[in-house]
This record gives C-alpha cells, sequence and structure tokens, in this order.
C-alpha cells in the first residue's frame, strides 16, 4: 500500500468537509418540514408544536343539557359530537322514525388526524367557545342549552349557551352583538356535521361504536297502549333498579362491564323502548346509555345532566 501524499490528505480533508456541510441543509429542511406538519393547538402559530393528548381525553364536546324532557332522557342523553386525545369522533347516527323506538342508540365513532383535531380546536375558539362572552336568554321557553366543551392550558373549559338553535329568528331579549355571536356559533356548530367541515374525515369513515360498559336507569314498568302488547325480556345485566340515580327522580341505576355488558348489548339488539325487562320477577323500564370512552358508571351520568 503506498503511504498518502499531502496532496490526497488535502483531497480527503475538503471531501470529508463537503460532506458535512451537504449534511446541515438536509437537516435544517427536515426540521423545517417537521414544523410545517405540527399546527399549534389553540394557537395561531404556524410552526408551533402539535399538542398531544391522553387517548380517552374528551379535548371537543357539544352536547345539550336542560330542556323539557323526561328525567330518564335528562339522565341518559348522549353528547351530539365526542372527539378524544386519538382523533376518534363519536356522534349519533341516524335512526328510523318508529315507536316504540329501539333500545340502543345508533352511536358511530370516525377519526381524524391530529392536525385536524388542532384545527378543530383553532375554529371552536375562533367562533367563541371559551370567550365567556354573554350571549343572552331569548324569550323562548323549555328550549335545552347547547354546551360546547374544548380542552385548554388549564383543563376543561365550557361554554353553555341556551336556546341556541332555536334562537335563529328571535329578534327581541337580544342585543345586536348578542345575535352576532349566537350566528357565529351557530354556523360553527352546523359545519360539525356538514361534508366539507372540520370532521368530514371521521363521517368518511365511521363504524359502530362498541362500548365496553353500559348503564341502565331503570323504572318501574307501565303499559304504554301506543306501543301494544310488548313480550317480556330477561334482563341479564346486574340487579335492577340498582341505586338511586338522583334524589327525587324516582331512577335507579346499574352499570354492566365485561361479560354483562356484552350480554345487555345482545339482547338489547332486539329489544325496544317499551320493552318489559324482568328483573327477580319484576318489570322495569329500563333505558340504555352506552358509555363513552372517558365514562365508567351511572355517577357520570349525573354530571353530564
Amino acid at each position: 500500500m503506498q503511504p498518502i501524499g499531502d496532496g490526497q490528505r488535502r483531497i480527503g480533508m475538503r471531501i470529508r468537509r463537503s460532506g458535512r456541510l451537504a449534511v446541515v441543509p438536509l437537516l435544517l429542511l427536515t426540521s423545517a418540514a417537521c414544523a410545517q406538519q405540527a399546527g399549534g393547538a389553540g394557537s395561531g402559530e404556524a410552526d408551533s408544536p402539535e399538542r398531544s393528548y391522553s387517548a380517552d381525553t374528551v379535548v371537543f364536546r357539544m352536547d345539550h343539557t336542560g330542556g323539557f324532557v323526561t328525567p330518564a332522557m335528562l339522565a341518559t342523553r348522549l353528547p351530539m359530537i365526542s372527539v378524544y386525545g386519538d382523533g376518534r369522533v363519536i356522534t349519533q347516527g341516524p335512526v328510523n322514525l318508529i315507536f316504540p323506538g329501539p333500545a340502543l342508540p345508533n352511536l358511530q365513532v370516525g377519526r381524524i388526524s391530529a392536525t385536524e383535531v388542532d384545527e378543530l380546536l383553532k375554529a371552536a375558539r375562533a367562533a367563541g367557545v371559551g370567550s365567556g362572552a354573554d350571549l343572552g336568554r331569548p324569550p323562548i321557553s323549555d328550549a335545552p342549552s347547547t354546551r360546547f366543551t374544548v380542552l385548554g392550558d388549564n383543563g376543561a373549559e365550557e361554554f353553555e349557551v341556551y336556546a341556541l338553535a332555536e334562537s335563529g329568528d328571535v329578534t327581541t331579549g337580544l342585543s345586536a352583538d348578542q345575535r352576532a355571536g349566537r350566528d357565529k356559533l351557530r354556523e360553527f356548530a352546523e359545519s360539525l356535521t356538514a361534508e366539507s367541515g372540520p370532521l368530514a374525515a371521521a363521517q368518511a369513515d365511521q363504524q359502530p361504536y362498541a362500548p365496553s360498559a353500559v348503564a341502565a336507569v331503570a323504572e318501574p314498568w307501565a303499559a304504554n297502549a301506543d306501543a301494544g302488547e310488548q313480550p317480556e325480556v330477561t334482563w341479564p345485566g346486574p340487579a335492577l333498579p340498582g341505586a338511586d340515580l338522583a334524589e327525587g327522580t324516582g331512577l335507579g341505576c346499574v352499570t354492566a362491564t365485561g361479560d354483562e355488558a356484552q350480554q345487555v348489548l345482545t339482547a338489547a339488539a332486539s329489544a325496544n323502548t317499551a320493552t318489559p325487562w324482568v328483573s327477580d320477577g319484576k318489570r322495569w323500564t329500563v333505558t340504555l346509555r352506552p358509555l363513552l370512552p372517558d365514562e365508567t358508571d351511572c355517577g357520570d351520568l349525573t354530571t353530564n345532566r
């Protein structure tokens, strides 16, 4: 092997130095690309990183509270839209307008990307969610309130507006600023079910939601003449009626988990809202409420009313 001369050493040094310089732009380009892909949560900065959330944490939710409904319906009402930290989007699907209706709600689950989660939160805040603005109370009776929940730096922030959907044409009892604020928030709410809205990706690939637990709100069964004769179904879950759900409601509640939850879901697939469920020789009307990923038992129903 021939010894390396000074000229060869100089050439080798130039090659090595050139190689190092070539790597630097590549690293800079890679870093820039990553920064562009990561959008900030709740921030307008284009180069801020995406927020990361635990899978079962609610980062956005839209639901109804209050209104003129029965205590059982009030306790078991499902959110219209729930978005979780891993991008899952759980919504209520269409249900046939028949009476009596099916025993189980039609829950669907889709998914959006981390970037789309961030864009959703930005759109919610741009529409006024979390602003604390006073949007007034229109002269409408017995309407529900629409509640928006967004996850911020200090935890969940709620923004509740009475009769949001019902007040679109109301011109009395609200100031011009309140009407404008309601219009902006209503437009945002309507965009959530639009084909080109922030949840479009989740709507394009939905599957039935499979809960791991089901809450059952029970009350003594009473015949409904409009429903006709209904066959009894043996209740396969924990003994009814369970613990009192809330004082003065006359409702009990049990939570079925594991194999019992699957048995309840199987039995409910062929039942309806007027089915007499039999537990320990007594008949019960049971309103079934699949629990969402952030819920664990009947206690969650009382906190979401």
